[in-house]
C-alpha cells in the first residue's frame, strides 16, 4: 500500500515538473501560460466557497507569501515538499512553476522529489548526524535499536539515506533540511523533528526562518499539524539558546 501510494506520488509529481520545466523553458511570466484546466481557478473558489476565495487572496497570498523571515525562494521549496508529503496533486503544476519563477532550479525540484521518496516513507527511523564520529554513534545506535528487528533497515539507513541521498550535489544540506523539516510537520511526524530542526539550524537555517516554516506549512499542511510541531520547537530553541 505504501509503496503504491508512493509510486503515485512520484508519478504525479514527476508529470507535473516536466510539464512545468517545459513551460517555464517557453516563458518567464506565470500570466502568459495558462493554468491547467483541471486546476481549480479563483473564479471557481469562488463559486463553491466564497470564504475560501478570501482567505486565498487575502491572508494567503498577500499576507503569508509576502513576510519576510522566509524568501520567496524558502516559501516554494516548503509548499512543494508539503504538497509531494501529502499527494496534494492538484496544485502540484501551478507551485511547479511558481518555484520556477521563484528561483529553485528544475535539478533542486527533481531532488525534493527525490529525497521525499525517502522521508514520506522513511521518517520514522532513528536518524542522526553524518560527521565521521557522529556517523559512528549514529551506525550504534540505529543497530542496536533496529538491528534486531529490521538489519535491512539498518543497512539501507546507512548506506543509502545518509551516506548517499544527503551527499547528493543538486540541492543544498540547508534545502534538504529545508524540505525535511516541512514534511515531517506536514506528515504528523512530531518524533523526527527534533533531530531534523536541529540538524536544519546546523545547515544555516535561522531560528526565525524556522519559526516561519511553522506558520507557512498551517496554510498547506493544516493548523493541528503546526500546532502538534510547536513545543518541539520551543524545545529545540530552547536548548540552542543555553
Amino acid at each position: 500500500m505504501k509503496d503504491n501510494l508512493i509510486m503515485k506520488m512520484l508519478t504525479a509529481a514527476v508529470a507535473s515538473l516536466l510539464t512545468m520545466t517545459t513551460i517555464h523553458a517557453q516563458t518567464n511570466t506565470a500570466a502568459a501560460t495558462p493554468l491547467p484546466t483541471s486546476v481549480p481557478t479563483l473564479e471557481d473558489v469562488r463559486a463553491v466557497s466564497p470564504a475560501l476565495e478570501r482567505y486565498t487572496t487575502g491572508p494567503l497570498l498577500n499576507e503569508l507569501w509576502k513576510r519576510p523571515d522566509l524568501s520567496p525562494r524558502d516559501r516554494s521549496i516548503v509548499t512543494l515538499s508539503v504538497l509531494i508529503a501529502r499527494n496534494q496533486t492538484i496544485e502540484m503544476p501551478y507551485h511547479f512553476r511558481l518555484a520556477l519563477d521563484n528561483g529553485v532550479k528544475p535539478a533542486e525540484i527533481s531532488e525534493i522529489i527525490t529525497h521525499l521518496a525517502f522521508y514520506t516513507g522513511w521518517a520514522n527511523a532513528i536518524l542522526l548526524p553524518i560527521d565521521q564520529a557522529s556517523e559512528d554513534r549514529r551506525a550504534a545506535s540505529v543497530k542496536e535499536n533496529a538491528g534486531p528487528v529490521s538489519p535491512g533497515l539498518v543497512h539501507f539507513t546507512g548506506a543509502l539515506l545518509f551516506n548517499d541521498l544527503w551527499l547528493r550535489p543538486d540541492l543544498a544540506p540547508r534545502d534538504r533540511s529545508l524540505v525535511t523539516v516541512s514534511a515531517l510537520i506536514a506528515t504528523g511526524q512530531v518524533a523526527q523533528i527534533t533531530f531534523h530542526l536541529n540538524r536544519a539550524m546546523d545547515n544555516g537555517l535561522t531560528q526565525a526562518q524556522a519559526a516561519e516554516v511553522i506558520t507557512h506549512v498551517a496554510f498547506y499542511a493544516g493548523w493541528p499539524n503546526a500546532f502538534s510541531a510547536v513545543p518541539v520547537a520551543k524545545a529545540v530553541f530552547d536548548s540552542r539558546s543555553k
